[in-house]
Parts: structure tokens; sequence; C-alpha cells
């Protein structure tokens, strides 16, 4: 039986819109399991990156509940979420959101100096590691500006988990690579994942949903759909490919 670290219950969102209500999600209830790779799919406007900015904290939800260690981040100050999201969680993004005048090293290894909880020593060991895990070693003293994309992303994907997150939230983390560059960076998710990590991921991109071991579909706001996956193989990857497919024309994705 897997332990649930993170979940939901009648999660709601909606805003007021020419004096009537836009409702985005619609009473959710959501699981994430301890060391499962789960991807949210679904089209345009289901409400995907809402329900991960409600489920981290990011943004608050209208109604209904998130858990997390018995805490529920709908009610929770901001000074609790805060450290939860220095401490706990750990977020990617299309955009990689990196400082523009910090070396790739420093843009790791900032957030571990805030978190407070390891000395300097501690935390320029564990960015040098990650680094080397990452591939870009040899760059660390490079600004963003002055690497690829591909390169910027892994960098983001080191400083989410400098301060070993609990859940790793991603939004659309490929949306703005090209292929090669993809393949690399879902190599390395799909390598956190192996050693524990628990990833919470919002897609569109096949590539991406294929090292899922579950795929959840949203449409108007809910959920319609699960398919539970076994870790990615890449050996695998075309009867994986074909599974996914029929399963996301099933839901008339």
């Amino acid at each position: 039986m897997k332990n649930t670290i993170l979940s939901a219950r009648g999660l709601c969102k909606s805003f007021a819109h020419n004096g009537g209500q836009v409702h985005i999600l619609s009473h959710v209830d959501f699981e994430l399991y301890e060391g499962d790779f789960t991807v949210i799919m679904g089209a345009s406007g289901s409400g995907k990156s809402t329900l991960l900015y409600a489920l981290s904290g990011m943004d608050r939800a209208t109604a209904g509940q998130v858990l997390y260690e018995g805490e529920n981040l709908v009610s929770m100050k901001e000074k609790g979420l805060s450290k939860l999201r220095h401490t706990d969680f750990g977020f990617i993004f299309q955009q990689m959101h990196l400082v523009s005048n910090l070396s790739l090293f420093e843009n790791i290894a900032v957030p571990g100096y805030l978190n407070k909880e390891k000395s300097a020593t501690e935390v320029k060991e564990r960015a040098g590691r990650l680094l080397e895990q990452m591939g870009i070693a040899h760059i660390k003293n490079h600004l963003p500006s002055q690497v690829s994309g591909g390169e910027q992303q892994r960098c983001a994907i080191a400083r989410a988990v400098i301060n070993s997150p609990k859940v790793l939230f991603a939004d659309e983390p490929t949306g703005a690579l090209n292929r090669r560059n993809t393949t690399e960076v879902l190599n390395l998710l799909s390598g956190l994942n192996e050693q524990g990590q628990s990833i919470l991921m919002v897609t569109h991109d096949m590539r991406a949903a294929l090292r899922a071991t579950r795929v959840l579909y949203l449409e108007d706001g809910a959920i319609v759909g699960e398919l539970t996956l076994p870790p990615y193989r890449e050996e695998a990857e075309k009867s994986r490919e074909a599974q996914v497919n029929a399963w996301l024309s099933s839901m008339k994705w």
C-alpha cells in the first residue's frame, strides 16, 4: 500500500468575472503517492496549471482542502506556506526564472543558503554534486545567458532539489525545449524519480507523459480519468506510447 504524501478534498477554484463566477476547478479529489511520478494532462484551459498551483500552495483554492502532513494548505498562513516552499516543495517551470546576474552554481546554491538548515559547506557540496548529476559542472561559473535552454533547465532542476524536497512540482518543464534537450531533461526527472523523488507534473507533451507512473486527465476542472503505468523503461517506450495514446484517445484528447 502506497503512502499518500499530498491530497486534496473537494478542491474548488473560481473568480468573479462580469458579475458572475468563472469556475476553474470543480470539487477535485486527489492523492499524490510517495515515490510516484504523477502527470496531469488535459486540453488547454482545463485547469491543469491552476490545480498544480493550488496543490503546491502557490495559489489558494476557493474551497476545499489541500492536506500535507496534517496541515491544510488552503487555510495556512503565508509564512507557513513560504517555509514549505523553501524546505519541502521544489518547483520547475517552463520558463526557468534563473537570476540573470548569478552563475549557475550560485542560482543552485542560494535556496540552500536561505534554508539555513545546512551549513554553507554542506550547501556547496550538495550544489557541486547536483551540478555533476545534471551534467553542467563544466559551466558552473557561466551566467544563464551564456548557456543553452536545456542547460538552463538542468540548472533549474538542480535548484529545485537543492533542499531535498519531498514533492517536486513541474509545470510544462519541457515546453520551451527542443527535442534533444527535452529528452535530457526527462531523463534527469526519471532518474530523480528512480531515486525516490515524488513528482507532480503538468504537461501537454506526450514524451513527458510517457515518464509517468500515473496519468490523470483533467476536463473542465475535474479529474475524469486515470491511467497507472509501471516505471518507465526506454526499451519499452513504443508499447508504452501506444498504451498512453489509446487511453488519451478514449479521453478525447
